[in-house]
C-alpha cells in the first residue's frame, strides 16, 4: 500500500507541536558561528599565559606564536634533568627561563612564558623583567572549567597527579585575578570559555614609538621656546609653504584659538617636519608655535614628541601643583592674555595635544631615532615611564652646579648604537655630531640660532636669532672661550677603547656580508697598531693583498697574461684594464688643502697638512722632512690641477705605488737580496773557476757540474740585476717618484662608482703640476671578446718586463664588480720572470723547482684580497659618513688581522 508523505509529515508537526519540540525536517546542520576575539598584543611584549594544568595554554602557544618565541617551563625543567615532569628541577629550571627571556627581552624580541603562573609570586619577577628591560607585560588568562582542565590531563599518560591539584590551581588564580592591573600587567586577556579559546587571534600592535615604515625625508627642528619668527624663517629656508596665501601667521594678530580652521602648511617635495619638543616657555611667541606644530601634526605634514617643558604647562594647566619657573610664566601670560571666551578652549587643547604626544619616535627602518633629550641603544623602540623619563630629561647625576642645574650625564659619549639620534634638550653653540648623535638645541631663545637637520642629507640649516630674548641661567657659550680647536667627535676619539677591537669580530661591510676575525688575528693586529702605526685619526684605509693570476702551464713560465684574462672572461667580463706594475711600495698618500683643513677634517692638530704610510699603516718615511717636501708637492699639483674645486674637498686619500723600492726596503735588500747574491756571485765564481781549470787539465768528468753551476752563475747574475733596478740613491725628494692609481676618496665620496680609465684621466691631470716626483701610470684597456686585443695585452706585457718591468696589474673595469657567484676580484697581478726570480729564489725556472711551483694554491690568497678589499672600502665609506673613529678602526683592525692569516707572502 503505498504511503502518504504528505500526511506523515503534517502527523509529526502536529505531535511535536503538542510537545513543545520544533522540527526542521530535511535541512542540514549549520554551524553556529562565533565572532572572533581578538587580543591585542604589543610587538615588544612579554606575554605570560596564565592557567592551570590542562587549560590548553601549551596549544595556543604553538598556534599563534613561533616556535622561537615561546619559553615553556616544562620544556626547560627537561633540560637541565631530562624529565619535565621533575619537579625538583622547578627552581633551575625558571631560572634558565629568566635567563633566555632576559636575552630574548635585551634584544628586543617578543617572548612568551608558557607556565601555569598561577600565583602573584609566580608574576612577579617576569613583571620585573619586562620593566627591566622595558617591555610591556601582556597576561592572557585561561580561566577554563575545572572539568574540561581534568578531562585533557587525564589523556597525557605523563601528568600523574590528583584531581585536587587542578582544583587548587584554578582556584588560587581565580583569587588572584583581579589584581593583575597592580601587579603592573598592561595588557589582561581573559579567555572563560573553550570557544574563545578557539577563536581567539592575536593581533601584533606596533608600539607607538614605532614608525620604521616612514622613510622620510624629515627636517627635524630644535627647541623653540617661543621663537615663532626664528621658525618661520627657518621653515621658509627649508621650503615650507602655506595654503591659500594666508603664510604663516601668528595666533596674536587674529586672536585665533587652536581650534580655528588652521593654515595648512607643508613641504612642496613631500619633507616632513618633526618638531624635538620644548615648544613653550621663555619665548615671545608661545602659542604661535604650539599652534603651528600642533596643526602640522594633525594635518600629517609633522611629527612631534614633548619636551620637559611642555609636560610641565600640561601638568599646570590640568591643576597639577608645579613651580611657575625656568619660563613657565611666560606661557601662562600668554594664554592669560586670550578673550575670556576662548582661554580655556585654547587651555584644553595645549594640555590634550602634548598629552598626545609620545616619548621618542623610531624611524626608517630603525636608522633613525628622536627624542627631546636623547635615547639609548637599550631604550630605543620600547615603552615605559623610565623610558619617558630619560626622553625628557635625559641621564642625571642627582647633583647640581653652581648655577643651581641638574649636572647631567653624557651618554652620547658612550652611545654605541646602529641607529642615528637625534635630540635636543640642552643648548649648545653648535651641532656636532658625536657616536651617531648629535644635539640640534643652539639656544635660540639665548640669542643663539635655531637649526634643522635635514635628513637622510645630515645636512645642517639655521637662522640666528633676531635677539636675546631669555639671559640662559647657565652661558652656554661664554665670552671669553671661543670655539674648541677640535670637534666633539674628534675630542672624544682622542682616546679609543681596547674593547672595539679584541676578542672575535664579525665586521659587516656593504660589499660583503659578515666578515670574521679571530681573537688570536686581532691581538696580532693590536700589537702593530699599539707600536708601530701613524697617529690613528690619519689611519682611515688601507689596502688590500693581491692575489697572482692562475698559474700558467707554458714553459718557463709561472706567470703568464693569458690566465689573467681568461679568469675575468670566465666571469661574463667584456673589457679590463692593464696597468704596469710599478718597481716600488705600496704607499697611501692623504693630503689636505692646508693645516686648517687637516684639524676640521681629521683632528690633527701638530701642523701636519697629510701623511704617508704603508699597506700595513706604518709611517712610509723616518725622515719626516722628505714626507712634509712630498706632501707640499701634491698639494701643490692638487691646487694647479683646480682639484679642490672640482671635487668641492678640502682633502684627498690617494692609493699609491712610491719609487723607488729601497725608499723603503733598503735594510732588507741589504740584509736579504744584496747578501743572497754577494755570497752566491763570490761561491759560484770561485767554483766555477776551479772547474774549469780542472777541464783544462783534461779531467772531462767535471764537465757536466762545470755546466750546471756556470747556469747557476748566470742566474745569480739575472737575480742580482732584478733587485738592482728596484734601487737607487735617493738624495732628496726629486729622486723620489709618486705613482698614485686610485683616487679613494674625498669629501662626501668614495670614488669605487667609477672605473678604471676615470682614475687614470683624473690622476693624469693631477701629475701635470706634480713635477718630475708625480707619474703617471701607463695603462691598456683590453677587450676580452677580441683575440687580437688580447694579444695586444700580452705584447704590452712583454715588452714591459722584457725591459726589466716587473710586470702588470690586470683590473674589471669597473672598480667594484659582482657576478652570481659574488665579489669579484678587484685586481689580480701578472709578474714577470725575472721578476719573480727575486720571490722564488734564482734557480726558479729550473724545471724541478718550477713544477713544483705550479702546485701552489690561490682560494686562500684570494679569499683574504676581497675580505681585505671589502674591509678597506667600508672604512672610506663610514670615515665619508663622518662616523665615529671606532667604527673606522674596526674595519682597518681588520684588514691588518686578516695580514696576520697564514698565507705565502710569496703569492
Amino acid at each position: 500500500m503505498p504511503i502518504d508523505c504528505q500526511f506523515v509529515m503534517s502527523v509529526c508537526r502536529n505531535v511535536l507541536h503538542l510537545t513543545n519540540v520544533s522540527f526542521t525536517p530535511d535541512r542540514p546542520k549549520v554551524a553556529r558561528m562565533t565572532e572572533p576575539m581578538k587580543l591585542p598584543v604589543p610587538e615588544l611584549s612579554l606575554v605570560v599565559l596564565v592557567g592551570p594544568s590542562g587549560s590548553g595554554k601549551s596549544t595556543f602557544a604553538r598556534r599563534h606564536f613561533k616556535p622561537t618565541e615561546v619559553l615553556s617551563s616544562d620544556y626547560c625543567r627537561g633540560l637541565v634533568s631530562d624529565d619535565e615532569n621533575d619537579q625538583s628541577a622547578t627552581s633551575d629550571a625558571f631560572e634558565l627561563l629568566h635567563f633566555v627571556a632576559s636575552k630574548r627581552l635585551a634584544a628586543g624580541r617578543l617572548t612568551v612564558v608558557d607556565a601555569t603562573n598561577i600565583r602573584p609570586e609566580d608574576r612577579k619577577p617576569l613583571v620585573a623583567l619586562a620593566r627591566e628591560y622595558h617591555c610591556l607585560p601582556v597576561a592572557i588568562v585561561f580561566d577554563l572549567p575545572e572539568k574540561l582542565c581534568q578531562e585533557r590531563n587525564r589523556e597525557r599518560p605523563d601528568r600523574h597527579f590528583g584531581r585536587h591539584v587542578i582544583r587548587s590551581q584554578r582556584s588560587q588564580m581565580r583569587r588572584s585575578l583581579r589584581g593583575l592591573k597592580r601587579e603592573g600587567f598592561r595588557h589582561i586577556h581573559i579567555l572563560d570559555s573553550p570557544d574563545k579559546v578557539d577563536t581567539a587571534v592575536i593581533e601584533r600592535v606596533p608600539l607607538w614609538n614605532n614608525r620604521k615604515t616612514e622613510h622620510g625625508p624629515f627636517d627635524i627642528i630644535g627647541d623653540l621656546h617661543g621663537c615663532f619668527d626664528e621658525l618661520v624663517a627657518l621653515m621658509e629656508t627649508l621650503g615650507y609653504e602655506a595654503d591659500c596665501g594666508t603664510g604663516f601667521k601668528p595666533i596674536g594678530s587674529q586672536l585665533e584659538n587652536l581650534c580655528s580652521e588652521p593654515t595648512r602648511i607643508r613641504h612642496p617635495e613631500g619633507r616632513k617636519a618633526v618638531f624635538l619638543g620644548d615648544l613653550v616657555d621663555r619665548g615671545p611667541k608661545i602659542l604661535d608655535c604650539v599652534r603651528l606644530a600642533r596643526n602640522m601634526v594633525q594635518s600629517g605634514q609633522a611629527l612631534a614628541v614633548p619636551g620637559n617643558h611642555d609636560m610641565k604647562l600640561m601638568r599646570k594647566l590640568r591643576g597639577k601643583n608645579v613651580r611657575v619657573a625656568y619660563g613657565l610664566a611666560c606661557s601662562l601670560a600668554e594664554i592669560e592674555a586670550l578673550p575670556n571666551d576662548v582661554r580655556d578652549d585654547v587651555s584644553r587643547e595645549i594640555a590634550d595635544f602634548f598629552d598626545s604626544l609620545v616619548s621618542h619616535y623610531v624611524l626608517d627602518d630603525g636608522k633613525l631615532v628622536v627624542a627631546h633629550a636623547g635615547m639609548k641603544a637599550e631604550l630605543q623602540g620600547r615603552g615605559s615611564a623610565k623610558v619617558r623619563e630619560f626622553a625628557l630629561y635625559g641621564e642625571t647625576t642627582g647633583e647640581t652646579d653652581e648655577f643651581g642645574l641638574p649636572v647631567r650625564q653624557d651618554w652620547a659619549a658612550d652611545y654605541r648604537g646602529p641607529a642615528m639620534v637625534v635630540y635636543g634638550h640642552t643648548p649648545v653653540p653648535e651641532a656636532e655630531w658625536l657616536n651617531r648623535t648629535i644635539n640640534i638645541d643652539t639656544g635660540c631663545v639665548f640669542g643663539g640660532k635655531l637649526t634643522a637637520l635635514r635628513y637622510p642629507e645630515k645636512e645642517l640649516v639655521s637662522v640666528p636669532a633676531a635677539q636675546t630674548y631669555c639671559e640662559p641661567s647657565k652661558p652656554f657659550l661664554p665670552p671669553d672661550q671661543g670655539l674648541p680647536a677640535l670637534g666633539a667627535q674628534q675630542a672624544h676619539d682622542d682616546l679609543l677603547h681596547i674593547d672595539d677591537v679584541i676578542g672575535k669580530r664579525f665586521i659587516s661591510t656593504r660589499l660583503r656580508s659578515n666578515i670574521t676575525i679571530r681573537e688570536e688575528n686581532a691581538a696580532a693586529a693590536l700589537e702593530v697598531m699599539s707600536r708601530f702605526a701613524v697617529n690613528p685619526k690619519w689611519l682611515i684605509y688601507l689596502p688590500p693583498t693581491m692575489s697572482p693570476c692562475e698559474t700558467s702551464k707554458r714553459p718557463d713560465y709561472l706567470e703568464h697574461p693569458t690566465e689573467a684574462f681568461a679568469h675575468y672572461r670566465s666571469l661574463g667580463l667584456g673589457k679590463v684594464v692593464c696597468e704596469e706594475k710599478h718597481m716600488g711600495s705600496r704607499a697611501v698618500v692623504i693630503a689636505c688643502k692646508d693645516v686648517d683643513s687637516a684639524r676640521k677634517r681629521f683632528g690633527v692638530i701638530n701642523g701636519e697638512i697629510g701623511i704617508v704610510f704603508t699597506r700595513t699603516g706604518r709611517r712610509f718615511f723616518d725622515d719626516l722632512t722628505f714626507e712634509s717636501q712630498l706632501l707640499e708637492r701634491v698639494r701643490h699639483a692638487l691646487s694647479a690641477s683646480g682639484f679642490w674645486e672640482a671635487f668641492s674637498t678640502e682633502w684627498v686619500c690617494l692609493d699609491c705605488e712610491l719609487m723607488p723600492w729601497s725608499a723603503k726596503a733598503q735594510a732588507l735588500i741589504k740584509r736579504q737580496y744584496a747578501a743572497v747574491g754577494a755570497a752566491s756571485e763570490a761561491a759560484l765564481s770561485e767554483a766555477v773557476c776551479a772547474m774549469e781549470e780542472t777541464n783544462a787539465r783534461g779531467v772531462t768528468t767535471v764537465r757536466e757540474t762545470l755546466d750546471r753551476y756556470t747556469s747557476k752563475a748566470k742566474q745569480i747574475e739575472a737575480y742580482i740585476e732584478a733587485y738592482r733596478r728596484y734601487c737607487w740613491a735617493v738624495e732628496s725628494v726629486e729622486d723620489l717618484k709618486l705613482a698614485p692609481f686610485h683616487v679613494l676618496a674625498t669629501e662626501s665620496k668614495v670614488h669605487v662608482d667609477r672605473d678604471h680609465i676615470w682614475h687614470m684621466d683624473t690622476i693624469a691631470k693631477i701629475c701635470e703640476g706634480g713635477g718630475n716626483v708625480l707619474r703617471t701610470t701607463p695603462c691598456k684597456v683590453i677587450d676580452l671578446t677580441d683575440p687580437e686585443s688580447e694579444s695586444a695585452g700580452t705584447d704590452w706585457w712583454s715588452e714591459h718586463t722584457g725591459r726589466g718591468g716587473e710586470g702588470m696589474v690586470v683590473k674589471p673595469l669597473d672598480f667594484v664588480v659582482r657576478t652570481k657567484r659574488g665579489l669579484v676580484q678587484p685586481a689580480v697581478k701578472c709578474r714577470g720572470p725575472e721578476y719573480l726570480r727575486l720571490i722564488y729564489g734564482p734557480e726558479y725556472t729550473a724545471p724541478e723547482h718550477l713544477g713544483r711551483l705550479r702546485t701552489r694554491g690561490l682560494a686562500r690568497k684570494r679569499s683574504l684580497a676581497i675580505r681585505e678589499f671589502a674591509l678597506g672600502i667600508e672604512a672610506l665609506e663610514r670615515f665619508v659618513r663622518k662616523e665615529p673613529l671606532r667604527r673606522i678602526h674596526e674595519c682597518v683592525f681588520g684588514v691588518l688581522a686578516l695580514e696576520s692569516e697564514p698565507v705565502d707572502p710569496r703569492l
